[in-house]
This record gives structure tokens, C-alpha cells and sequence, in this order.
């Protein structure tokens, strides 16, 4: 493309920047596999240039960027580089850095967030694809141990849900249960839809204390004990849960720090990605080996197209199964790799 010449400089600043929102919007537009291989490659070819971190790792590996034309092909960067590295691709600063909670002396993820319109973009897309418009939605928000840090990624969607749902009585309820409580029973009077979020302990002590009637009420896990109490699996805790609020089935969201997407469950444990995120199964024995067919059990690889401005393709300490409609099972996590708290032990 010739330019004009005799432009003033900010002219080409915002002409660059126009740019890198229209092939940024492009994500959202990924609608089948051919498409999303596509995208995926172009996104690739981009970090692989563009990401110092990401470039060092994949000639680290001797791989010739040429030479992936297949999403197996794609090396994949460990999340436990987000501990040590600034994964970000790009020269422009960061609007905000989102960190992992960790456990007691553990070293914490950072994620630099170049462009949160685009974090805003991929939840919302996503709420609607699985729930429809937050708009209908009263809004409830258990998640005390995550209020008590700042720079949260789930605090900073469940905000953005919450001022989307448009309801005055949704709103974060910390260790407020008879608050809480309170309001969804005027939710359901109003026959109002309503998502109560919450972090397992803090929903299981809710169950536990108060046996609630929430039928008719979405009750959405985050996963993870913090902590507070001993971990258990995910059947256990959904079981717990569906009895202490009489409900048949309890939600999941699957995320994490390092991630601009996230995956739902509608039960049973079963999530299911928006159009522009995949899950890829690897070998446990090989992590540079990519199991294919359906119903096969190994590491979570993960491809979040949104994190076009980080690193799109992560390799998780999480353990799964891939189902043949590209829908998956998180089975647990591997030894020696910290509990974090967007994902729950389920073995």
C-alpha cells in the first residue's frame, strides 16, 4: 500500500491502530474450522514475529515458521511462562496486567493486557453465544478471596457482566449470604433470569449453612477451595451444590489469568468454547505431540485466538478429554503442577 505523502505522524499512528482493530474484530467473525485454521495461522505468523518471548521459545525448538501449516503443527508456549516472562506482542504498553491468585508462596502469573476492548469483546460474545444478553440477566456475585486482590481477571469480567445486566440488585456479595440471599428471592418474585457466580467454598458454604431453595437460578462455579476448605472433585462438589439449592444441574466457567476467552458448562462438567477458542489434546508423555481422534485423554493445549496481543497458544498443567463435537472434560492436573483457581482437581 502507497501513502500519501506529506502526512502528518499521527495520521499514520491512528491508521496503524485502525488496522490492528479491524484484524483484531476479525477474530469474532471465525465461524468454521476452515476459518479458524486460517485466522489461527495468521495469528501464528503474527506472534511468532512479534512476541520476543514467543519467537526465543519456538527457535529455542528449531521449528521453521514455514513449515507449520496445520493447528497441531503450531508449538504451543507453557502458561508457566507468564510467571517469569512479559508474554506481549507488540510495542504498545499494556491498558492492564491481570495476575493469578497462587497459592502461599508460589509465583504468580501476569498477563499484560494491550487492548481490554478486546477482553470485553470475547466475554460478552461469549455470554450471549451460551446465556444470551446479560441485559436479562440480575447478576449475583460470590467471590469474597478474589475482592480480596486487586488485578483480578474474573473479578474484572464478573464487573463487566454486572454493569451489562443492566439490574440494580446485582452486584458483588462478599460474605453478605443473607444479602445475597435477599436479592435473588426478589429476583425470582420479579421472575427475573438470574446467574448467581460464585467460587466453590464460598457457594458450598452458602449450600451447607442455608440449604436455599434456588430453583430456577443458573448457579455458575468458578472452581477452587483457595484454601478455605479441602479440596474435593468436581462430582462431589456439583453433587453438594445441586442438593443444598435444589437445583438439577450446576454450571462451570473454565479460565485463567492468561487467557481473553472462557469456556462454559451447562453441566455435567461438559464445556464448550466459543467459535474463536479450540482445545487441542497432547500426549502426557510428549509434550510436543498432539493426540488426534475423539474421547482421547491427555494435557490441555489451549488456542484463544482474542489473545492476539500476547500469546495465542498455551500448553495447561490441565489434564483432559476431547469429545468429537470439540467439546471437553477437564480430568484434573498433572503432579507437580500448582492447584490454580480457574481450574478444580477432579481426580
Amino acid at each position: 500500500m502507497h501513502l500519501p505523502v506529506g502526512l502528518p505522524a499521527r495520521w499514520f499512528f491512528n491508521l496503524s491502530r485502525e488496522m490492528r482493530a479491524v484484524k483484531a474484530q476479525s477474530i469474532f467473525r471465525v465461524k468454521s474450522d476452515n476459518s479458524f485454521l486460517k485466522k489461527a495461522l495468521e495469528v501464528f505468523r503474527f506472534q511468532s514475529e512479534g512476541n520476543p518471548v514467543y519467537k526465543e521459545f519456538i527457535e529455542k525448538l528449531r521449528i521453521d515458521r514455514s513449515d507449520v501449516r496445520t493447528l497441531e503443527a503450531i508449538p504451543f508456549l507453557p502458561v508457566e511462562f507468564f510467571k517469569t516472562r512479559k508474554v506481549i506482542t507488540g510495542s504498545r504498553s499494556p491498558e492492564k496486567i491481570f495476575e493469578s491468585s497462587g497459592t502461599t508462596g508460589s509465583t504468580i502469573s501476569r498477563h499484560y493486557v494491550t487492548d481490554t476492548g478486546i477482553y470485553d469483546r470475547s466475554l460478552l460474545a461469549t455470554f450471549n453465544i451460551f446465556y444470551g444478553d446479560p441485559a436479562e440477566y440480575m447478576i449475583a456475585a460470590m467471590l469474597p478471596s478474589y475482592l480480596e486482590r486487586e488485578n483480578s481477571s474474573l473479578i474484572y469480567m464478573v464487573e463487566q457482566l454486572i454493569r451489562l445486566s443492566r439490574d440494580s440488585r446485582s452486584g458483588f456479595f462478599g460474605n453478605n449470604p443473607r444479602d445475597l440471599l435477599s436479592v435473588i428471592a426478589s429476583g425470582k418474585a420479579d421472575g427475573k433470569k438470574i446467574l448467581l457466580i460464585g467460587v466453590s467454598y464460598a457457594l458450598l458454604d452458602l449450600a451447607e449453612n442455608f440449604s436455599p431453595d434456588l430453583s430456577g437460578v443458573i448457579v455458575m462455579e468458578t472452581g477452587g477451595m483457595k484454601g478455605r476448605r479441602k479440596e474435593i472433585t468436581r462430582e462431589e462438589l456439583h453433587s453438594a451444590l445441586k442438593k443444598g439449592f435444589n437445583v438439577e444441574k450446576i454450571h462451570s466457567e473454565y479460565g485463567m489469568t492468561e487467557l481473553l476467552s472462557q469456556a462454559y458448562s451447562s453441566g455435567e462438567g461438559i464445556f464448550r468454547c466459543p467459535p474463536w477458542m479450540k482445545i487441542i489434546i497432547r500426549d502426557p508423555q510428549d509434550p510436543f505431540a498432539m493426540i488426534s481422534g475423539p474421547g482421547r485423554t491427555g494435557g490441555i493445549n489451549i488456542i484463544d485466538l482474542a489473545n492476539i496481543n500476547s500469546c495465542s497458544f498455551l500448553s495447561t498443567s490441565d489434564l483432559g478429554r476431547l469429545h468429537a463435537d470439540g467439546s471437553f472434560e477437564v480430568l484434573g492436573r498433572f503432579d507437580n503442577s500448582d492447584i490454580r483457581g480457574c481450574n478444580l482437581l477432579t481426580i
